[in-house]
């Protein structure tokens, strides 16, 4: 589906009328009971909300941000205009619109849209949920054919003595058009007819058919009926408050579904702050007409673009049928019974409480926030239940950003290790001090600071706590994987910025790039030496090599960090290895195959040995070795791909083409480099050519290939089509990897290409 948000030519009116016009009578379709129904529940008169409508539909969809969206009265705002109304009378909330309007037309200009986005979709769904069940329990007293009260408790305290009453005719009239709403959409060859229409038809027919007394709704006069605004009358800072609420809900609910609508087209993405102000404007001219406010509409909206539409002129004409259905048929309107109407509401009012968004929030841990501001809005208003919700919102916010872990556990005789994460703030001091209290004097620990954030109370808190525990002959070793903002606090130093994400430039490091990186931190440098040289430091300024000191701090840092978070993957692949690739390569040790192929555990069986080299079956002198690998890779592990891979500034292919140092055993296995230097001496060179000794080094990796196949078991396969045979090339002082496609090697993109 294609969507435009261009201006109409002659060229693409076809597209409109095949479209956009058929879109635009199934939203009318569902926008007139909807219309009738919030006009009801918000106690206005019932032409505000078709006034409401075509002003949504004309003014809000021509100018909005997005191209399917459709505004119209919503029924998330009906509590608000029912207090309004209550409160000020109707033609003053209609003034409080055109107020609330000229705010977010205000708002809109200012380029603030998107800060609506920062409020708890936790608060909006359960705001609604709340209004839902509000406008379901005052509705059912209509249904049953009695009034309702003017609060959510006083009507479910009133609810059994009018169960208890007789209204016959209301009630099955209500049950009725429930009855339809449930079913109708059940029945494939009926769904063309929206349930809502197809509702109120039904009940209109059956109580004109069976004369049943029953309130009809009042539309005498149609759009004539509706009156212009008067400025309030009444404290005016509860006015502004009432302006500003009214202007912030319509906001933040039109925002929501604008970017709700991204998701049903692949069209223009919307414009929130063009939307914000088209819903300005649109609630100045409904308000100045007598409508109620307008905000964007989640069921229209999915309606509009399930229905096909392809640009805005869905909603324009949708707002048009409206006007053209009330100003010739309202006498069709005022025939529908005001019970049926209620029946709507009701059956509205319960689909508002969406169990599919408490799942979701369930996962994100802010099911306390729904509910909360749920019963807030029933029990106490929609203003104060709003309010309670963001304030507990950000109370768990603020309890998340603060959150912080002290896992402490011995680790053997008088050793203990200390594991910090999150973030260390004031707020935690109590927990971590009531956590190192337990660790007994003298003790050597291992302290772990995995911190995004350490305040100074923090710092003072811990650093107070290792003072006297050294003073008392323990051992404190902190490591930082994360940040040091404890070596920072230290040294004096302060890190920026305030919160930093997780570092992962450590583990691929060699030993004496760490052990500088470790001398530059204790001496207050915290400048990260990067993978292409960062600091551009001579390697002759590193430590030098340490031998068994490396390799026994290296396996206690694997130990400490990756061993916890690789133990479950080893664990399940202890009793057997399932390796996809058999992995050829050089002994050298700048040529780690896990970093250049980001594989882990169980994904490469590897050979290595000097040039990465593959003696032809039957070679002299013969190598065992090389082979029963390959054979038991290929006959036993049943790996589908062998790959060979070389590497620049080779020094066995260095030694083919120079002089081979003096070492009995180099000379015998090197023999079997013969026929890639006869292949390099045959072969011409490429315009690409970056030297003599780069060019063997791809060429060796050829020729192995073509020794693979010297095996007649690895042949078989090859040719069956069971096993691939790859050729890697690695650019050592690049970084790059380059791949064999027709014996020319291409580099890797960094990027799919497909």
């Amino acid at each position: 589906m294609t969507i435009s948000d261009e201006t109409i030519t002659p060229g693409n009116w076809m597209s409109v009328l095949r479209h956009d016009v058929p879109a635009s009578l199934v939203v009318f379709l569902v926008a007139v009971p909807l219309s009738l129904g919030v006009a009801v529940a918000s106690g206005a008169p019932v032409a505000a909300g078709l006034v409401a409508a075509v002003v949504g539909g004309v003014v809000a969809g021509a100018l909005g941000g997005s191209v399917v969206q459709v505004s119209g009265p919503a029924a998330g705002l009906s509590l608000v205009v029912a207090e309004l109304v209550h409160t000020y009378g109707w033609r003053a909330t209609c003034a409080i619109t055109v107020m609330a309007g000229l705010l977010q037309l205000a708002l809109g200009g200012l380029k603030v849209a998107r800060a609506a986005l920062g409020v708890s979709p936790a608060v909006v769904h359960g705001m609604l949920a709340g209004v839902g069940v509000v406008i379901a329990l005052s509705q059912l007293h209509i249904v049953l054919g009695g009034s309702p009260r003017r609060s959510a408790l006083e009507n479910v305290l009133e609810l059994p003595a009018q169960i208890l009453d007789n209204h016959t005719h209301a009630v099955m009239i209500g049950v009725l058009t429930i009855g339809v709403l449930l079913v109708w959409g059940r029945i494939p060859r009926l769904r063309a007819v929206p349930a809502p229409l197809a509702a109120l038809m039904i009940a209109t027919l059956t109580a004109a058919v069976s004369g049943w007394d029953l309130t009809k709704v009042d539309l005498q006069g149609g759009f004539a009926s509706v009156q212009g605004p008067v400025m309030p009358q009444g404290d005016w800072h509860a006015i502004a408050g009432a302006v500003l609420l009214v202007a912030l809900l319509a906001g933040v609910e039109s925002l929501l579904t604008c970017v709700a609508s991204n998701r049903l087209h692949d069209g223009p993405r919307a414009d929130l702050d063009r939307d914000l102000t088209a819903q300005g404007v649109a609630n100045m001219v409904s308000g100045a007409l007598g409508g109620l406010p307008v905000a964007g509409v989640v069921v229209r909206t999915t309606t509009n673009a399930r229905a096909g539409a392809r640009t805005r002129w869905s909603s324009v004409l949708h707002g048009v049928w409206v006007l053209l259905f009330t100003a010739l048929f309202a006498w069709m309107i005022a025939l529908i019974p005001l019970e049926a109407l209620a029946a709507l509401l009701l059956f509205i009012g319960v689909q508002m409480v969406n169990l599919g968004h408490v799942r979701n929030l369930h996962n994100h841990r802010e099911v306390p926030v729904y509910f909360v501001t749920m019963a807030g809005v029933v029990l106490i208003g929609l203003a104060e239940g709003v309010a309670i919700g963001l304030g507990l919102a950000a109370l768990l916010a603020l309890r998340r950003l603060a959150w912080v872990s002290v896992d402490v556990r011995p680790t053997g005789e008088r050793r203990w290790r200390v594991v910090v994460t999150g973030s260390l703030t004031f707020l935690g001091v109590p927990r971590l001090t009531e956590a190192l209290r337990g660790i007994p004097a003298g003790a050597a620990v291992e302290l772990d600071l995995h911190l995004d954030f350490m305040d100074n109370a923090a710092f003072e808190a811990l650093h107070a706590w290792r003072l006297e525990h050294e003073r008392t002959g323990g051992v404190i070793d902190v490591d930082e994987p994360h940040a040091e903002w404890y070596s920072a606090a230290i040294n004096g130093v302060r890190l920026f910025p305030a919160r930093i994400p997780p570092r992962h430039d450590r583990w691929w490091l060699p030993w004496a790039y760490r052990r500088r990186s470790r001398s530059l931190a204790t001496a207050g440098s915290y400048a990260v030496i990067g993978a292409d040289g960062g600091k551009h430091d001579d390697i002759s300024m590193l430590c030098e090599p340490q031998g068994v000191p490396d390799l026994l701090e290296g396996t206690r840092e694997f130990q400490r960090r990756t061993a916890p978070m690789v133990r479950p993957v080893l664990h399940r692949m202890a009793r057997k290895q399932s390796p996809s690739h058999l992995f050829i390569t050089c002994a050298d040790s700048r040529i780690v195959p896990n970093i250049i192929t980001a594989s882990g555990p169980g994904d490469l069986f590897t050979l290595r040995n000097i040039g990465n080299l593959v003696p032809r079956a039957g070679a002299v002198p013969a190598d065992d070795s090389v082979a029963a690998t390959i054979e038991y890779a290929v006959k036993v592990l049943g790996v589908r791909t062998i790959t060979v891979c070389g590497h620049s500034g080779c020094g066995a292919m260095a030694a083919l083409l120079g002089e081979v140092p003096d070492l009995p055993a180099l000379r015998s296995w090197l023999r079997h480099g013969r026929q890639s230097l006869a292949r390099f001496v045959a072969a011409e060179p490429h315009d690409d050519d970056t030297g003599p000794l780069d060019r063997l080094c791809r060429i060796n990796v050829i020729q192995q290939l073509d020794n693979l196949r010297t095996h007649p078991f690895v042949d078989t396969l090859v040719q069956a089509g069971k096993l691939d045979l790859t050729g890697l090339y690695f650019d050592i002082g690049a970084a790059r990897v380059h791949v064999l496609e027709q014996e020319r090697f291409t580099p890797v993109p960094e990027l799919r290409t497909g």
